[in-house]
């Protein structure tokens, strides 16, 4: 009986460790520790183009939807279209912060048309 609850109380500390290595790893949460720190965070499944991507930069989350289509020789994204989750914390971006924002997101999708949603799609055009 000693064996079983020593075996258990193993299993059990086994268990935990492992469960806190999963927590520590998981992505969004990383997203969420960047997102808090105001760090750039780039978070993505480019195995699923189902899935949307979320980066973080400057404490603003923004949301990139990708569409597939074709290339000269493959299919591939070749649109994504990009929007914050919250307007309000965008003040304080400028110009130079969404071209940082693009150059990274073309490095993972070099033949995807960016496109930004409202409104800084608008401040963009402005010059």
């Amino acid at each position: 009986m000693l064996w079983l609850v020593r075996f258990m109380l193993f299993a059990l500390i086994l268990f935990l460790i492992y469960r806190m290595i999963k927590f520590i790893l998981n992505p969004k949460r990383k997203l969420e520790s960047a997102h808090e720190q105001k760090r750039y965070y780039f978070l993505d499944d480019p195995n699923n183009v189902r899935k949307n991507f979320f980066l973080t930069y400057k404490g603003v989350l923004f949301e990139g939807e990708k569409y597939l289509g074709t290339t000269d020789d493959s299919f591939d994204v070749v649109s994504i279209f990009i929007w914050s989750h919250s307007t309000a914390a965008l003040k304080g971006l400028v110009r130079e912060d969404f071209q940082f924002i693009e150059e990274r997101v073309r490095s993972y999708y070099p033949y995807a048309a960016l496109d930004w949603k409202s409104p800084v799609k608008e401040f963009l055009q402005k010059k």
